[in-house]
């Protein structure tokens, strides 16, 4: 029986000398506990709680969407080294349509967010008979299990997933999965997701909302006690508690109490300006966006840098952000689809550093001398024109050779013409003559002079 290319039966045989790989970082264990000890004391990093988080929901999705909006495109590289677009039958058609159920962006946001929150994302690929990759599939992380034989082969279990198409659990080799992974702490094949390190902050954010929303509940009004000037049974304690909480508490709050026998009410709580809640909100949030190297202002949290330059803010923030991750897909892609050394990936980041409207144009303004007409109306998203596949340059410009060769030619002719004698007689061509012969001589002397000041 064949799956995907590769012989089941084969995989069952060599099954026993499997192991799999160390799980540190990437169990529940890990997620639950944020530091030793923490369990106990009831500090509990829940991973479907952290998802939840509007920072963290915020900097994976933002980052999910950038990356998967830019369109893949198959390059080749020509005799000169550059890389163009062009099409080929082997990989064209599954890079624009990666399986049946997904479209090229859903598939490229459910491969970002594997791998931003599990740290691994596992790609199953799909030949036809000639051998060529004709479908990719996302895995489940929680489905797969890297394993390393006693030789150090690589090879992955596959649990059930009808989805994908595999019908029951099985081994295939490296060959067979793509594997991107990062952050890679404790193991080669096992990635860290950035709730790692930013959960225990998506908790504390998630706490702070979840308090301030039974602060409001409440009336926005602080819990207390209520004291009596001398004791108080355990049954009259019980009941006036009982009492204030019906009467007085939540929906009831702002009702008028009336307070006998000396009772006092004595708020306990700190309000939410004594917590300065908003400050301890807006940290977890940059600490979240930390994590994942997100510049706060990206989702809304912080404030927006001072310059006015779009570009500049998209550079930095794909430069720290989105390129590491870019450039592994890229890398991922290239060699799990073999394309080999004259072909390759590229996903096309000019949409994501487009430039201000203004900038753009000084740009492409300034870019005749290197760039076609065709090639700069293609950054606008227009048609060639007639003539427009030739760099044109202003005449006033020349070669340097072209300036060295008229400089040698000016300073021949001067000696030539210093070195003929010149008949002075009363004649006003003599005379010209003689003036033009002068003006050579002058401008051969400077030259050589400053032919001399640049050799010393």
């Amino acid at each position: 029986m064949r799956l995907f290319g590769f012989n089941i039966s084969r995989a069952k045989a060599v099954e026993k000398a499997l192991s799999p790989v160390a799980q540190s970082g990437r169990g529940w264990w890990s997620i639950l506990e944020s530091y030793p000890g923490a369990w106990q004391q009831n500090v509990e990093v829940k991973f479907d709680s952290v998802l939840s988080n509007h920072a963290d929901f915020a900097c994976r999705t933002l980052i999910a969407s950038d990356i998967a909006k830019l369109r893949i495109k198959l390059v080749a590289k020509d005799s000169d080294g550059i890389w163009s677009e062009t099409s080929n039958s082997a990989y064209s058609p599954v890079l624009r349509k990666p399986n049946d159920w997904q479209t090229r962006i859903q598939f490229m946001e459910s491969w970002v967010l594997s791998k931003l929150q599990r740290g691994n994302t596992y790609v199953l690929k799909q030949r036809d008979g000639r051998g060529v990759v004709v479908k990719l599939y996302v895995l489940n992380p929680d489905l797969v299990t890297p394993l390393v034989s006693e030789t150090g082969a690589v090879f992955y279990q596959l649990n059930a997933d009808a989805l994908s198409g595999v019908e029951q659990s099985v081994i295939v080799p490296a060959r067979e999965i793509i594997h991107d992974r990062f952050n890679c702490f404790f193991h080669p094949l096992v990635g860290l997701s950035p709730i790692f390190a930013g959960g225990l902050a998506a908790m504390q954010g998630l706490a702070i909302q979840n308090d301030s929303t039974l602060f409001f509940q409440n009336g926005a009004q602080p819990g207390g006690v209520l004291t009596a000037p001398g004791s108080i049974e355990d049954d009259t304690a019980k009941r006036l508690k009982e009492y204030w909480d019906t009467n007085f508490a939540g929906k009831n709050s702002g009702k008028v109490a009336v307070l006998g026998d000396g009772l006092k009410y004595e708020a306990m709580k700190a309000k939410a300006v004594d917590a300065q809640l908003i400050e301890q909100l807006k940290w977890t949030a940059q600490t979240v966006c930390s994590t994942y190297h997100v510049p706060p202002y990206k989702i809304g949290v912080g404030e927006l840098p001072s310059y006015d330059n779009i570009q500049a803010l998209n550079v930095e923030y794909y430069s720290q952000c989105l390129q590491v991750l870019i450039e592994s897909i890229e890398l991922c892609l290239d060699e799990g689809l073999a394309t080999g050394e004259n072909l390759g990936t590229e996903l096309d980041t000019d949409n994501l550093l487009r430039m201000d409207s203004v900038t753009q144009m000084e740009v492409l303004e300034k870019s005749k001398s290197v760039m076609t007409l065709d090639e700069r109306r293609r950054k606008l998203d227009l048609k060639g024109v007639s003539g427009g596949n030739t760099i044109y340059l202003q005449q006033q410009d020349h070669s340097i050779e072209a300036i060295a060769a008229r400089d040698a030619q000016l300073i021949a002719q001067s000696q030539s013409a210093s070195a003929a004698p010149v008949d002075t007689r009363n004649n006003s061509d003599d005379a010209e003559a003689l003036a033009q012969s002068e003006q050579r001589a002058f401008v051969a002397e400077a030259m050589l002079a400053f032919q001399k000041g640049l050799a010393a």
